[in-house]
């Protein structure tokens, strides 16, 4: 329960006070009217005595009564009607709301105030359990004091409203004032005419109403003058004959008004009657003028209540008749009636402006401080000399009358103490006692008596002898079975026990818990029993059993008065707040209900409050169907209160939140929550655009894009993909796609990246780099794609969606980068789209693309979306089938309730993580791709691919062309591109004499260049030279970066131009994504863009052709005398294609070497039909001779060996383009490979190493081109294409394309067991370490043995007669050829035997005859001749080879031997004749 200003004792003390009547003649009403008061309302102020007083018991015994307080009323003869009672305490209730902005009384929890906080402490409670922390702690603060004003005011009046009854005397006049003017012409005779009045309205039948004490009334005569106007001699002399009539202690003379009317109005004088008076406002402002009997109010004259019933009393044109009031029934009775909440605020605007009116008139105008003083000790006096010693009296003539009449001891007092002592009867319990509610004791009933020496005691304030006395007359009354008195007593009984001094017994409780139950069930009297609980929850709360008080305040809810049911489940909300545990859950339980019954009783502010309130205790808790009936229900209630902004804000928590409500009420939330902001936007309909709750917007996820959307494909023409926002974004990509255009900026700028350079983004997404503000071109569009998500499970409807954006022109073409110009930004600058309808299905995610048109160079600044939000009809469920599927745009019915606003696009940028500063606190970088500069014209690109292939064979030759067009106004130059798989394509050579002719001028449509050979030069090389130069992969340059041949270099607006492409299909199948990075520049240099790209990513899918493998070694045959570079080539060339293609066969047309040193010179194993044909899964095996070349330079030497009779110029395009291309690609393969695993190496090369190292190198490329022949659709398709191989090596093979483990399924075992030779040495290699590899300081025996050429000159046949002479001598001739390019000391060393018997066996053994060892000394490339003699002494075979040759170079020192280049042995066939 709320704490009260009052504490309990002082709370009681005033809820029963001695009433004093006043009757006043008109002259003295008019006296007081000068201040602009009745006479009960000036002495109002001064009723409570500032000292204690003196009173004697019937025991003689000296009682003091402390803060004593008297009402002064003037008398009403008719008792108040329910409604009027009920119309009072509604407005009282109403007009009683917490101070707007009082921060020191409230508890502040999100977005609500809850009203329970202490006057002196503010806290912030989000969240439940610091909230119930922070309750703990205010709960035992010594200055915790939250109040509920309303439940005050309620309490006040409610207890000063109740009519007097005849079961009690506590509302009954003790005495009564006759007040006369000493003005009139004869005050005594007036004051005669008073008293008779006063007699009649006491003892006349007449009269019923009000109640008197005792039939012998107290009159006190007071003489009013006005000093002022009247004769104070005068009035002294009436009030000396007024002495001498009625005695010193019945009268007074009371001086008022010794300041004029007119004077004085500078002087600030206190007001102390305001804070009385704006009570009385709430009813009307009337001013009694019609006698004693109109000027007539209820005691404390707080509230005016009229009693006429016969409606003819008008009072300031206000009816005193209170029938016409909403809460008043027909028929008089004590329920109450709900009304209509359009009255209610009107009544209330009417009350509040009363109150004003109030609260603005001037009280005690002409009173002085002096006068305050006499009005005061007026007072006193009365009560000193007039109105304590008749209650003293009348308390003692009612004991001796009760003592007189039951035969008891000398004092009541005595009495009780033996009652109380002696044995107790049994109490029957109150269902076992009959309704007799309605029995009536006469008024000198001896019980009657007892309860008016109670009632007397009471409010005297002696209580212990009150208690006595009711406990007397409760026994009574319950023998007598007198329900509605013994009620009373019981009631008044246990508030006398709580409020004796020292408290010598507890508080009954039960005796309150019997009257509230005799109250409400026997007796039916709703009023008293309300004014029971409202006693005990008071006296319960302050001894901390808030638990009872609450139960007790719970119990009286019924409905018959909304109001008071409000109240009392407020109040015991708070008495669940304050326990020492607090319960905060039922506290937002009870204020629920608590504002559910407000609302019923029409206190929509006091309802608003209360939902509110609890609310606090119910968000966040995931409670959401209690949090939306509690926001719906606040939102209701703020728009009847005309508070659309709470309105608003209740509604939008309903829809902002994952709503678990079904379909129906979403729809029926969503349809108030519009109904209620279009009432909003209607009061300002020139504001600016409200925030709207609905849809959810993604804004991380916001996408932007700038440019034109990709042109669909037309028949065989294919648009470039470029980027859109259609695709996904991809990092890895988008590094590659930077990469890209870094490596061609920087071949433009000449191998250096600009500082201020910045790659191009197309498309802004939460991945890509935000950190600058990106750039626009103008007359391109910027779409803006917004990820909007429905959270509703009804449909919603965006119309006339579109995006809300700030412009600042500029013009960056000036030096000074112009000035920022504020200018209105129309559609001349910037043109925006709208999109007339867009749908989001229930609970779905929809991206929506926006796009403006910029006509202005600027900055540009996207701030949201605006658009109208509304629903559709038709959005209930029939028989489970959702209607809004497969709703499409344009076929919407709308039901015409949509609102107008926006949503603002602010996305966080990227957490900061670079200092230390930034890794402490949490900080965000900028986000700018939704503020783009505009930047002025550029040239823009389109690219269109025809017949461009989507599927190669490996090796494939095919053309396509490339159309590029000119969309823009602006010429665009310097087109180039760039791509990281450059053998993939070409676009020709640099002269018009290397690139072929169009396709349909050269035979069989071939994309090569042709040439028909004669039959005979066949099996020899036809030979041609070309320069790296001329095909783009010159020393230096960037192979990746190729120069689009554009005529003149420059394409002008609106033009097209086509160019061949020749396309190579990459030598590992599968899938392959190739992307081509175009970049071109404007002939106008700008400031903000200096460049622009366009992006293809083709998809090339490869199948399996050829597989080719060739290895070169030394020709031992020396033909060349003096030279002996010759070398033999083996090609094996495998059809591993499976025949998915419709391969039928392939066809070696032509085998062409290139390199800078050596050619091939002719075919060594051609077969005699010269047709080289290759079915699925064959293999071919071709021999060809090599020999180095003659003119030795920078320029390559292609040599052809044509298969056919068509020769294929290999120097020219495409052919020598992809031979360079690939060639540059393998160069560029085996450097990272060498850096990988030699990278460490800091030592240089030794000189002799490298030298021996060069012996065994070979710079010969070999290309094999073919032809596929390829059935498809009954039609036979041939294909072309061309394979590389390049040696490095003597003795190692080299293949076509790299090797994979999983190429052992291609090749077949045999072929995998050759390649198994190569696999020690590539598995030692991963076990290298790169920090401990280092250059090999020896050259490897491989190398060594290729030093050294030997060969052996003998005749292969030998005819001697060993009967002539047993000895047979054969001369035989060595041959050493120097390979290297230093000079080699060489060893021939001929005692060599050979030891193995299986040699011995086959071979026999011969002798060489003379010199046994050889020392000479080789020139660089130089041949030797030795002349030897071998013996034998019989016939059969013999092998010459057992020489060994050791080598060393010149300046060297150790010495190794070569190795037998004749593998095959040198058999001599020795016969006899």
């Amino acid at each position: 329960m709320a704490q009260c200003v009052q504490s309990v004792q002082e709370f009681i003390q005033d809820s029963f006070v001695p009433l004093v009547a006043a009757l006043c003649s008109e002259e003295a009403e008019r006296l007081t009217r000068k201040n602009n008061l009745g006479f009960s309302e000036l002495v109002k102020p001064f009723c409570r005595l500032t000292s204690e007083v003196h009173m004697r018991d019937p025991n003689n015994q000296l009682h003091v009564i402390k803060n004593l307080k008297i009402a002064v009323n003037n008398i009403i003869t008719h008792s108040p009607q329910p409604g009027g009672i009920r119309k009072l305490l509604n407005d009282v209730v109403s007009v009683s709301q917490p101070t707007e902005g009082l921060v020191t009384n409230v508890i502040t929890a999100g977005d609500y105030d809850l009203n329970i906080s202490d006057r002196s402490v503010k806290a912030s409670v989000p969240w439940y359990n610091n909230w119930k922390d922070t309750l703990m702690e205010l709960n035992t603060s010594t200055f915790y004091s939250a109040t509920t004003p309303w439940f005050e005011s309620y309490r006040e009046s409610f207890l000063q409203s109740m009519p007097a009854s005849d079961h009690e005397f506590l509302n009954h006049y003790v005495a009564c004032m006759l007040v006369v003017s000493s003005g009139e012409p004869e005050p005594v005779e007036q004051f005669l005419k008073l008293s008779q009045e006063q007699h009649r309205i006491q003892h006349s039948s007449e009269y019923a109403y009000p109640k008197w004490f005792i039939p012998n009334t107290l009159k006190y005569y007071v003489l009013l003058h006005d000093v002022s106007a009247g004769e104070e001699q005068r009035a002294d002399s009436v009030y000396e004959e007024m002495k001498q009539r009625y005695g010193t202690q019945g009268c007074y003379l009371l001086k008022i008004n010794s300041r004029g009317s007119n004077r004085g109005a500078d002087e600030q004088i206190p007001d102390p009657w305001s804070q009385y008076l704006q009570k009385n406002s709430i009813q009307t402002q009337e001013s009694y003028d019609d006698g004693p009997y109109t000027v007539i109010s209820n005691r404390n004259a707080d509230h005016l209540i009229s009693a006429d019933l016969d409606n003819d009393i008008q009072v300031d044109g206000l009816s005193n008749n209170f029938k016409a009031h909403p809460l008043q029934l027909d028929h008089l009775s004590d329920t109450s009636s709900s009304f209509d909440g359009t009255d209610y605020i009107k009544t209330t605007s009417s009350l509040h402006e009363s109150k004003k009116t109030s609260s603005g008139t001037p009280h005690g105008a002409c009173l002085t401080l002096t006068d305050h003083d006499r009005i005061r000790q007026f007072i006193q006096e009365f009560t000193f000399r007039g109105l304590l010693p008749h209650i003293e009296k009348t308390i003692r003539q009612l004991n001796d009358q009760l003592i007189s009449r039951k035969g008891l001891s000398r004092s009541l007092f005595s009495a009780t103490k033996k009652w109380f002592s002696g044995s107790k009867v049994p109490e029957k319990s109150i269902n076992e006692l009959k309704n007799t509610s309605g029995l009536l004791y006469p008024p000198e009933a001896p019980e009657l008596q007892i309860r008016k020496m109670a009632d007397l005691c009471f409010l005297v304030q002696h209580y212990e002898l009150a208690y006595s006395c009711y406990h007397t007359a409760k026994k009574d009354f319950l023998n007598d079975q007198a329900m509605l008195y013994a009620a009373g007593a019981l009631e008044m009984a246990a508030v006398s026990a709580f409020l004796q001094p020292g408290a010598p017994r507890p508080y009954p409780a039960h005796y309150m818990d019997t009257a509230i139950q005799t109250y409400r069930d026997i007796c039916k009297n709703m009023v008293l029993a309300e004014r029971c609980v409202l006693l005990s929850a008071e006296i319960l709360k302050s001894q901390s059993k808030y638990s009872d008080a609450a139960a007790l305040l719970i119990r009286l809810t019924s409905e018959d008065s909304d109001l008071r049911s409000a109240l009392l489940l407020e109040q015991a909300a708070h008495c669940f707040i304050n326990m020492k545990s607090p319960m905060v859950r039922k506290f937002a339980f009870h204020m629920i209900l608590a504002g559910h019954r407000y609302s019923k009783a029409g206190q929509k502010k006091h309802a608003l409050r209360c939902y509110s309130q609890a609310m606090q205790v119910y968000k966040g808790k995931g409670w959401s169907l209690a949090e939306d009936h509690i926001n719906f229900t606040i939102g209701r209630q703020s728009f009847t209160l005309r508070q659309l902004d709470n309105a608003v804000s209740a509604f939008r928590h309903i829809l902002i939140n994952d709503s678990k409500q079904p379909a129906a009420q979403q729809g029926t939330f969503l349809r108030e929550y519009l109904y209620v902001y279009k009432n909003v936007t209607q009061l300002s309909p020139d504001g600016p655009l409200p925030q709207l709750p609905l849809p959810y917007i993604n804004n991380s996820a916001t996408r932007v894009f700038f440019g034109h959307d990709r042109r669909p494909s037309e028949g065989e023409k294919q648009a470039a993909t470029h980027i859109s926002l259609d695709q996904e974004y991809d990092c890895e990509s988008s590094h590659q796609w930077k990469e890209l255009e870094e490596q061609v900026v920087a071949v433009v700028n000449k191998g250096i990246i600009p500082s201020n350079f910045q790659p191009t983004q197309y498309c802004l997404n939460s991945y890509s780099d935000n950190s600058k503000f990106p750039l626009a071109v103008v007359e391109e569009p910027v779409t803006v794609e917004v990820a909007f998500r429905n959270p509703l499970k009804v449909p919603l409807l965006l119309t006339d969606l579109s995006l809300l954006w700030k412009f600042q022109p500029k013009d960056f073409s000036a030096k000074h980068n112009g000035e920022t110009k504020e200018l209105a930004c129309g559609n001349d600058m910037i043109g925006a789209e709208v999109i007339a309808e867009f749908l989001i299905n229930s609970e779905e995610t929809k991206m929506a693309r926006l796009k403006l048109f910029p006509h202005q160079t600027g900055e540009l600044h996207i701030l949201g979306v605006v658009y109208n939000l509304g629903t559709i009809q038709g959005t209930m469920m029939l028989d489970g089938i959702d209607p809004s599927i497969g709703l499409q745009a344009g076929k919407f019915v709308y039901n015409g309730m949509s609102v107008r606003g926006r949503q603002e696009l602010e996305i966080q940028g990227p957490r900061l993580n670079n200092t230390k500063e930034e890794k402490t606190s949490i900080k965000y970088g900028p986000d700018r791709r939704l503020d783009p500069i505009i930047t002025e014209e550029m040239p823009l690109l389109e690219v269109f691919f025809i017949n461009f292939p989507t599927g190669l064979l490996c090796g494939e030759i095919r053309k396509a062309y490339v159309e590029f067009v000119n969309v823009s106004k602006c010429p665009l130059t310097a087109l180039k591109v760039v791509s990281k798989h450059p053998e993939f394509f070409t676009f020709g050579g640099n002269t018009a004499v290397l690139t072929p002719l169009s396709p349909s001028a050269s035979e069989n449509c071939s994309a090569y260049k042709t040439v028909v050979t004669d039959s005979t030069s066949v099996c020899t090389a036809l030979m041609s030279s070309a320069s790296s130069v001329n095909f783009g992969v010159g020393t230096g340059s960037q192979p990746e970066v190729i120069h689009v041949p554009l005529p003149d270099s420059v394409l002008l607006p609106g033009a097209s131009v086509q160019l061949p492409m020749w396309l190579h299909g990459p030598d590992e199948e599968g899938v392959h994504e190739i992307n081509f990075l175009f970049y071109y520049e404007s002939i106008k240099k700008h400031s903000k863009m200096c460049h622009r790209v366009l992006r293809h990513t083709a998809v090339i899918c490869t199948s399996r052709s050829l597989n080719v493998r060739a290895t070169v070694c030394r020709s031992n045959a020396l033909e060349d005398e003096g030279k002996g570079d010759n070398m033999l080539v083996f090609v094996d060339v495998e059809n591993i294609n499976t025949s998915e293609a419709g391969v039928k066969e392939f066809h070696i047309v032509q085998v062409s070497s290139n390199s800078k040193h050596w050619k091939l010179q002719k075919a060594v194993n051609l077969s005699e039909d010269k047709d080289y044909k290759l079915a699925s899964r064959e293999r071919g095996k071709l021999c060809f001779k090599a020999v180095r070349c003659k003119n030795s330079g920078e320029n390559y030497t292609f040599a052809d060996i044509v298969f056919g009779n068509e020769q294929i110029i290999s120097s020219a395009s495409p052919c020598a383009d992809f031979f360079f291309r690939s060639l540059s690609s393998e160069l560029k393969r085996t450097h990272t490979q060498s850096n990988m695993f030699h990278g460490a190496a800091k030592q240089p090369f030794d000189e002799a190493v490298r030298l021996i190292q060069k012996c065994s190198e070979v710079d010969l490329n070999i290309v094999v081109l073919w032809k596929a022949y390829v059935v498809e659709d009954n039609k036979q398709l041939i294909l072309e294409g061309q394979h590389h191989v390049v040696l490095h090596t003597v003795g190692k093979e080299a293949f076509s394309f790299p090797q994979k483990q999983g190429f052992k399924k291609i090749l077949g075992n045999s072929d995998w067991e050759d390649l198994e030779q190569e696999s020690p040495e590539m598995v030692l290699l991963k076990f290298f370490r790169p920090e401990n590899t280092s250059l090999p300081t020896r050259p490897t025996s491989e190398q060594l043995s290729n030093l050294i050429k030997t060969s052996l000159h003998y005749p292969e046949s030998f005819n001697h007669s060993f009967h002539q002479k047993s000895l047979c001598l054969v001369p035989v001739t060595l041959l050493l050829s120097n390979c290297s390019e230093a000079d080699v000391d060489v060893i021939i060393d001929l005692r060599h035997k050979t030891t193995s018997p299986e040699a011995l066996e086959i071979h026999g053994s011969f002798t060489w005859l003379g010199q046994t060892q050889y020392k000479r000394q080789l020139k660089s490339q130089e041949v030797y001749s030795l002349q030897l003699k071998a013996c034998f002494v019989r016939t059969g075979v013999y092998n010459l080879g057992t020489h060994r040759v050791f080598a060393k170079l010149a300046d060297q020192v150790t010495l190794f031997e070569t190795s037998q280049q004749n593998s095959m042995p040198a058999l001599i066939i020795i016969n006899n004749i």
